[in-house]
């Protein structure tokens, strides 16, 4: 989303750009999301947004066209259209807010279990039955994690409403872990006490955690949705989460994430080494939505002993390439510089986001629809 200034852009309120778009406002949020609407902050209050005028009427003028179905299905919802309407996650000014609380600021104080609440109204509490079973365990955390889920899919267990959400949530956590803690602690603390022996790494998981619970309506959040509206239980609905983060253009991007880090250390400090061969960005860098920065990926390396080398890499690369951290590469480098069990990265991403997919399989249920697109035959 481009940043804008009063003096090179015509600006209108919220209410002048619903009423000429004939829109709610969640509507005009949607489009901010998905970089349709540029945003200023208004001069005269912090708290409300300006909209670039000129996007108003291309978006009017589109409206006054008319889209054939076939163009609709072509769009192929890549950052864009249909817009599906939600009240979880607002992406705006190149900041998000959970509920209408700034993200940031919660993930310095919050606990991962007080923004499930916050986002779903699940309140997670330690169960007697929520320690991993021993008999199989993958040796990769979001593997133990998809076993754990494919478990309680089949297993049907009792209920599937607020209550069966807190225990799987905490079982998702149980899984990552990978090994008998505590029940009485906090998700961030029985995490770190199972990866780690280090000071301050419960600290920075739980931040991580927090940045990660939910980022509008991404990939693995709308494949969740579509599970719910079939009218999927909740451990299948948050399985086709799962295994939409573990693609390598999701979650799973953590992994070349990896790979390139290696091959760059390998390669030393030359400004060459960090390039990638086809001179594209490298593994995450360059998210769509942050084309200024990545505020999960800068939040989480405020708090990382990343070394002055690593810094001049990621420099290098904002001067010839234009383009900055996103948080995927932010978890790889979490899970690097403090030496955590390899595969950390994507489990800190999957747990902390099992908390957006609850929030969004509850919404996706109160609304009573089937998510059913229609394709284009050709």
């Amino acid at each position: 989303m481009k940043n804008l200034s009063d003096s090179d852009y015509c600006t209108v309120t919220a209410r002048q750009a619903c009423d000429r778009l004939a829109i709610a406002p969640d509507t005009l949020y949607a489009y901010v999301s998905r970089g349709l609407v540029r945003t200023i902050a208004h001069p005269a209050d912090a708290r409300r947004s300006l909209y670039d005028r000129r996007d108003i009427e291309t978006l009017l003028l589109r409206k006054g066209r008319g889209r054939s179905r076939r163009a609709v299905a072509e769009s192929t919802i890549n950052w864009g259209e249909p817009v599906l309407t939600s009240r979880i996650t607002r992406i705006a000014d190149g900041r998000f807010f959970y509920k209408g609380q700034d993200a940031i600021e919660l993930s310095r104080t919050q606990t991962l279990e007080e923004v499930l609440f916050l986002l779903a109204g699940v309140r997670c509490r330690p169960e007697p039955d929520t320690q991993p079973h021993p008999e199989y365990l993958p040796e990769q955390p979001f593997e133990r994690i998809l076993h754990m889920m494919a478990s309680e899919t089949i297993s049907g267990g009792a209920g599937d409403g607020r209550p069966r959400a807190g225990i799987v949530m905490r079982k998702t956590a149980m899984a990552a872990a990978g090994a008998e803690t505590p029940n009485n602690v906090a998700i961030h603390e029985l995490l770190a006490l199972a990866w780690s022996q280090e000071k301050g790494v419960a600290d920075i998981v739980r931040r991580a955690l927090v940045l990660c619970a939910d980022h509008e309506l991404n990939a693995s959040a709308y494949a969740a949705r579509v599970a719910a509206s079939a009218g999927a239980s909740i451990p299948a609905s948050l399985l086709a989460g799962l295994a939409t983060l573990s693609g390598t253009r999701h979650g799973g991007l953590t992994l070349r994430c990896h790979a390139w880090m290696d091959r760059v250390e390998k390669g030393g400090a030359g400004s060459a080494s960090v390039l990638m061969p086809e001179g594209e960005p490298p593994p995450g860098f360059a998210h769509p939505l942050y084309p200024d920065g990545d505020p999960r990926a800068v939040e989480i390396l405020t708090h990382l002993p990343v070394s002055q080398e690593w810094q001049g890499r990621v420099e290098r690369i904002a001067e010839e390439l234009g383009v900055h951290p996103s948080l995927d590469f932010a978890l790889a480098m979490l899970e690097r510089l403090l030496r955590l069990p390899e595969g950390v990265a994507l489990a800190i991403f999957a747990v902390g986001r099992t908390a957006g997919w609850l929030a969004h399989i509850f919404e996706q249920r109160r609304s009573g629809r089937l998510i059913r697109p229609r394709a284009a035959h050709g």
